[in-house]
Formats: structure tokens, sequence, C-alpha cells
């Protein structure tokens, strides 16, 4: 990408903590870019990537582990300023010369910080600041040129720093939102300490995305498929600003869709951006495959090879394309590089599992240095709504793996209803945008009940609501009773074949968030 939005830059370098993709996060809420490299890159790399300040993150190790994850030394005679995080700190107190020991006292949790120097890493602070602790070591003896900057009751030296050559180590996570004041601290270290420029803004990002699209892509066609989720849309939006009629997207509606969800998304691509869009409407012919299909495995299986095969015929019919468009995001890339060092595989990610290959696209993947939540921005940038901006995660098999048991039009029918009610009250409440996803399945049982005075057997429909951060681990989200029960009514009362709702109040594990 062009230089301007990279040239001011951090590198970090991941120690196999459960929280490195937030430090990046944090960084880049800054106006900062930088990116997550695994613990072991080699100096000649980091010399190339040239960077304005690293970040070492935390871990689960301790340093004297027989295998405990270090870097190169030589990173301290780059004359760029580091910040140590927890372990990030130990290593470099135990690489530069100082002892690390295992603390009588494990600190985990929130801890008050006495600040004893509230200068560059802590300027604009009191006294004291509250943070989050999480380690078993202690530093016993700080390297030569250290001196303590903070200390908590347990932690002598709860962040130490070597003003010369500007190295700063703190015991505690910056990232985390229980340190409250954590942003002001890395924003320290970012600004004060390293000199960056506040150049990473979604518009810069645009503005060189389109430059970088046009140079790789020159006189070429692009196809995109489109699902209708934010990133697939964004990506098609962000492509035809630079490309124009070059783009090609190919929507198929397989019929597993939510209520009106077909005609918005032609609607926004045609209408409003006025896309080429080549729309598929492939109900019949998914639903044919699926007909007598329970097992969930299969139905996914079923649906993506499907998929598959129709996405290569419209291909064929557009004659020749030179580029498949994918929404490939940041810890996409993250995960296939693992922090466990050089043999490590890189597992490849498609979104569209096996198109490539066979098809011989080169892949154009535009936000691949983007989190979700600056896909959202960059979308809210290219002027896009924010039904679309904010959707909910919608699982790529559809509605057939909410369809529990065999997937019959009838069923799908009653499904939409039923989840179309779910949204809309849950967006009546305000909710939407807090809940990670909230839906609605239909359970394979029936159970009786009375409508007016007759005897009714019908089937049960099962609510679904969760929060989640990343869809790794999510809880059941405490609705408000008044929306349950208005739910619960309008489903009963207006989608026919349903005499039952049920709340599912499972956690993610045991459970996982969709039930197939």
């Amino acid at each position: 990408m062009s230089h301007d939005i990279h040239s001011e830059k951090i590198l970090i370098l991941d120690f196999g903590s459960q929280v490195t993709q937030l430090i990046a996060r944090r960084v880049r809420e800054q106006s900062v870019y930088c990116e997550i490299h695994p613990y072991n890159i080699s100096l000649a790399r980091i010399k190339e990537y040239a960077p304005k300040g690293i970040i070492l993150s935390g871990g689960p190790s301790s340093v004297y582990d027989k295998d405990a994850p270090h870097s190169d030394a030589g990173v301290f005679d780059l004359g760029i300023p580091v910040l140590g995080i927890c372990y990030g700190m130990q290593l470099m107190t135990h690489q530069l010369g100082g002892r690390v020991e295992r603390s009588h006292k494990r600190e985990y949790g929130r801890a008050m910080m006495d600040l004893d120097d509230t200068g560059d890493l802590f300027s604009g602070f009191a006294a004291k600041a509250e943070v989050w602790m999480s380690h078993g070591d202690r530093i016993e003896e700080m390297p030569k040129g250290f001196h303590a900057i903070a200390h908590t009751e347990h932690c002598p030296a709860a962040a130490m720093k070597d003003e010369k050559r500007r190295f700063y180590g703190v015991q505690f996570h910056p990232e985390v939102v229980h340190t409250p004041r954590g942003e002001e601290m890395l924003g320290n270290f970012l600004f004060t300490v390293c000199g960056c420029q506040p150049t990473w803004t979604m518009a810069s990002f645009i503005e060189s995305a389109v430059a970088e699209i046009r140079a790789k892509v020159g006189s070429g066609k692009v196809i995109c498929a489109l699902s209708g989720g934010v990133d697939s849309s964004v990506v098609a939006v962000l492509i035809h600003r630079a490309l124009g009629d070059q783009l090609q997207c190919i929507f198929v509606n397989n019929g597993l869709l939510r209520k009106g969800e077909a005609e918005r998304v032609v609607n926004l691509f045609r209408s409003h951006f006025r896309i080429n869009l080549d729309y598929v409407d492939a109900a019949d012919r998914f639903l044919d495959r699926l007909a007598g299909v329970t097992d969930p495995e299969k139905k996914r299986k079923i649906i993506g090879n499907e998929f598959i095969f129709l996405f290569e015929e419209e291909a064929a019919k557009l004659g020749a394309v030179d580029y498949l468009a994918q929404g490939t995001l940041y810890p996409d890339v993250i995960e296939s590089v693992s922090t466990k060092g050089p043999s490590a595989v890189i597992k490849s990610h498609h979104n569209v599992g096996g198109l490539p290959e066979k098809m011989n696209l080169k892949l154009l993947e535009p936000v691949r240095e983007l989190f979700k939540d600056e896909v959202r921005l960059l979308g809210k940038e290219l002027g896009m709504p924010d039904e679309v901006i904010w959707r909910q995660p919608f699982p790529g098999p559809g509605l057939a793996i909410r369809c529990i048991g065999e997937v019959t039009r009838e069923r799908l029918d009653i499904l939409r209803e039923a989840d179309a009610i779910v949204l809309d009250e849950i967006r009546k409440a305000g909710l939407y945008r807090e809940i990670w996803q909230s839906f609605a399945v239909i359970l394979p049982v029936r159970t009786v009940g009375v409508m007016g005075d007759a005897r009714t057997y019908d089937y049960t429909v099962a609510l679904r609501a969760v929060n989640s951060t990343d869809g790794m681990t999510a809880d059941w989200v405490k609705l408000p009773y008044e929306v349950l029960g208005a739910i619960s009514s309008r489903i009963i009362n207006e989608v026919k074949g349903v005499n039952r709702v049920v709340y599912d109040i499972s956690q993610k594990p045991p459970a996982t968030i969709e039930w197939e």
C-alpha cells in the first residue's frame, strides 16, 4: 500500500497472550498502524519493517521455562523504543541482565498502582492508577539503567523504564478494558515516546486501497461473491470505487436466507450503488438437494459444494475473469501464522472454500489488514447504510442449520416469519447493536397447545440471543422479560404452525452458538 498510511507503524511481537489482538486494536484506535508478528521474526525482517516502536506482548510462559519463547535480543540494539507488557517485561529484564523470580504471591485481577514518576508513559496521570494484573513471576532486580516508575503492594517494580534507551516495561495489561486508562498509557508510548503521527484513518485507507487495487488489477476483471454480510458488502463497494464496471458481483439466493434479505441485497447494490450484480435464484436447486437430509455436517457440505458449482457456472458465463475478491480480515491472516515458530503450519483461509485453486483466479483481498470494527468504520466512510454495517453475523449455510432436522419449504417459511419477529422486537427494544447474534430456531418437535377452544399440535420455536467478542466463546443474553414476552406472543399469534416458544440459556462452550 502507499507509503503514507504505513509510514508510522508499530510492530507487536506475539508471545502467545490471549489478548495480543487487543493491543493491536488499541494502537489502531489511536490512528497508528501496527502489525502482529510471531516473537521469533528475524532481526532482518524487523529492520525491513522499520517500526517506530516495538511492543512485546504478554504470554503464558515463564522466562525460565525450558522452551520459553525468546525473541532475538538484537531487538534492544536497534535504537527503537520498546514496551514490554507482562511476559514482555520479564523477557526484557532477563535479556538485558536483570533478574526475574517466581512471585511469592501471584497477582491476578484489579490492583491499585502507585506512580513514582508521572512523566512520559504516565504523563497526565495523578499519583495512582487502577490496573489489571496477571502474572506469577516478578522482577527481582531490574537491568542496569532501569528504575521503577510504579509499584503496588506486592510488586515493587510494577512499571520500569530506561529513559536513555527508551525502554519501558509494565507488569499489567494496559490493553484490556479493566485497566481504565490503559489506552492513554499506550497513547503516551505511541506519541510521546515513539513520536508517531496519527495517519491511520479509514479515509486515508480508502485512498491508498483504491490506488493499490487499480495498480494491481489494471484493466482486468474481478468477480466477488456477495453474501449480504458486512465483509463481502464492504469489499464490493470498495473495489467498485476503484474499478467501476470491471467488478462483477454474484449473489446467490439459496432459499435459506432471512425474510426480505434477497430483495434488500439486490436493491442496495443495483439501485443504491449501481454495481453490476448477477442475481441467481437457486432456491429450488438447493432445497431439492437438501430434501431428506437431517445430519448438520451433511447439510453444510451440500450447501458449500452447491455454492461452488453454481458460482463456477455463473463465472464461466462472464468470459475472462482475472481476480476473485474475498473479505479476508486481519484476524484470519494472524491465525494462519502461529506463534509457535518457524515450523508452524500455515492454515489457508478461504471464505469460499476451494474456489481459487479450481478456477485459476488470483485473489484480491483489499481488507486483509483490517479488524472487523475497522471494516465497519470503512463501510461508514464509503457511505453504506447502518443496517448493512451493523448486521449481526449470519452463518454461511443460512437457515438450514436453524431448521433442526429436515429442511422443508414449509418449515423454512415458519422459521423466516418467526425470525423476522425476533429481529423486529430486538430492534424495537434498542438492543440490536448490543447483541452479537439474536435469532429463532425451529425444532423437529411438535407439542400440544390450545388455541381458541381447539387443541393444536404444532411446532416449537427456540430463541437464541448471545453476546461474544469473536464467536469463540459466548454467553446468553439476559433479555428483559417484556421483550421475551412480546416475541413469544407475537410468534404464537402471527406465525401459523407454532404454539410454543422457548429460550435457550446455554453458554458456549459447552454449547455452540448455532444449534447445528
